[in-house]
């Protein structure tokens, strides 16, 4: 199933939800036939909607960063090595939504990749704004750059009140990761 007119959704802010969203969207786009391309930007870790959305027909998975490290504890070395894969798997999900073969590119985190240089930011930039016109895209992550907004859509801000990480309680399997 082809959409015939696609739109462009930020998902963004401090709070939790971001990905949950996209993943919401994801479900319903592959519930109702849509090739889906879900590509995850700083994120290595094995989460729980990983089992699932391998699994979903139609649905494409990307991810990973060549560290373990948290971005802020990469040597220059690692950075380099993560923005060579980010950017490779973001050329495969552009090749993929160019040939028609996906209806949905969901870009998980892509917005702090480009915020911390780990991506191709001309590339990232130029396909957003060149998105072809049936392509369905979805972009989140925390502190987007103006263009972004500009180029959105749909733009929700999901803003923390309060969170239990604040009280020292880590991220529970099957809740936050």
């Amino acid at each position: 199933m082809e959409i015939s007119s696609g739109l462009i959704h930020l998902y963004h802010g401090d709070g939790k939800g971001k990905t949950t969203a996209a993943l919401g969207l994801t479900i319903r786009a592959a519930g109702s036939g849509f090739r889906v391309v879900f590509v995850q930007f700083l994120k290595s870790r094995p989460t729980g909607e990983l089992s699932v959305l391998g699994d979903l027909p139609g649905v494409t998975l990307l991810r990973g960063k060549e560290s373990g490290s948290f971005t802020f504890a990469m040597s220059e070395e690692e950075k380099e090595k993560t923005k060579r894969l980010h950017t490779e798997n973001l050329n495969a999900a552009i090749a993929l939504a160019s040939s028609g073969d996906c209806d949905m590119l969901v870009l998980d985190e892509v917005v702090g990749a480009y915020g911390r240089d780990l991506i191709d930011k001309a590339v990232l930039e130029a396909f957003v704004r060149n998105k072809p016109d049936r392509l369905e895209l979805v972009m989140t992550g925390r502190s987007p750059a103006q263009w972004m907004i500009d180029c959105a859509d749909y733009v929700s801000e999901i803003r923390k009140i309060k969170h239990p990480y604040d009280r020292g309680v880590p991220a529970r399997t099957g809740i936050e990761k």
